[in-house]
């Protein structure tokens, strides 16, 4: 049989840390850049939730309205899916389907999202209701993205993703100075002063 002459396969010598530390700085650059915009908005959106009359843009509509439902939707288990659809198509309403609240005489139908609220207040017996809509300005539809509410389970999705890119981030980069050597020292000890500054911040400004 002939001779199998091919040199063995060598393993790398270098110590498995410094083998990590191509793949650590290529996650921290691209998770970074992938949640640029992410960061960005929640951050800029933390300053107009802190300050919400510095940004006040004065926008805020209110709408009242009455209408009619046919009151066979209402007899029994009030047919919930038909009376959603029929305020929907005739007043436009958006936002998700917060509540139907039933009673003896009246149906109260709630709709939120961001900036955003309607409540229809229907009568049993006749059908007819008496419609409240509520539009805030655009800050306002800001500051509830950034909070998560009523905005859904894709912008609730989109929150906690945003939120671990940017702890990942964080980590990577934490991790990367650790092969810095000049300047480990330093980046370690401002890590810390952030951190006591924190925690000061909490402890005499807010316990």
């Amino acid at each position: 049989m002939p001779s199998d002459d091919r040199p063995a396969p060598q393993r790398s010598s270098r110590p498995l840390a410094i083998r990590l530390a191509g793949p650590i700085r290529w996650l921290h650059t691209y998770l970074s850049m992938f949640g640029l915009v992410a960061v960005l908005f929640f951050s800029l959106t933390g300053i107009t939730l802190n300050h919400p009359g510095w940004f006040y843009d004065g926008v805020a509509t209110d709408v009242e309205a009455e209408g009619r439902v046919d009151p066979a939707l209402l007899r029994g288990e009030a047919d919930r899916l038909a009376i959603v659809e029929r305020l929907r198509a005739e007043h436009g309403l958006r936002g998700a389907l917060a509540s139907f609240t039933e009673d003896e005489d009246e149906c109260v139908v709630t709709f939120k999202g961001p900036g955003y609220s309607a409540d229809a207040f229907i009568r049993r017996p006749e059908g007819t209701y008496r419609l409240a809509e509520h539009r805030h300005g655009l800050v306002a539809v800001l500051n509830d993205l950034h909070k998560g509410r009523d905005a859904g389970p894709v912008w609730s999705a989109v929150v906690d993703l945003s939120a671990a890119l940017t702890g990942l981030a964080a980590a990577t980069g934490l991790l990367l100075l650790f092969y810095i050597k000049r300047r480990r020292a330093l980046g370690l000890a401002t890590a810390l002063a952030g951190a006591v500054a924190l925690a000061a911040a909490f402890l005499l400004g807010v316990m």
